[in-house]
């Protein structure tokens, strides 16, 4: 699992030029199933994507192709995570049967 900060560099009224191309960006990701979750970075300093379903190098070529990165009004950077316990309705991001779901991670 990943989240993916776009964080706006420069002239961010440069944004508006390319949001009907981030959006379907979005809407693409969303179908695929790779996203979960998007949303804005507070205040104004960009947005953040909960990401599943991809290998980290499948994930960097569909951010490589936000037309938002493209075009240089976000910088984009991929943190990734490894569920360890999660919330029975996100149980599914864990990867495991039921029974193990809240166990502590083993190491």
């Amino acid at each position: 699992m990943f989240i993916v900060l776009l964080r706006f560099v420069g002239d961010k009224a440069k944004a508006g030029q390319f949001m009907d191309g981030h959006n379907a960006w979005i809407k693409r990701n969303f179908d695929r199933g790779v996203f979960l979750l998007v949303g804005t970075l507070k205040p104004a300093l960009g947005g953040a994507i909960l990401a599943h379903n991809a290998t980290r190098a499948e994930l960097e070529r569909l951010v490589g192709d936000d037309p938002f990165v493209v075009e240089g009004v976000v910088n984009a950077e991929i943190l990734e995570i490894a569920p360890g316990k999660a919330d029975e309705r996100l149980s599914f991001l864990l990867g495991q049967p039921t029974a193990a779901r809240n166990e502590p991670p083993r190491c």
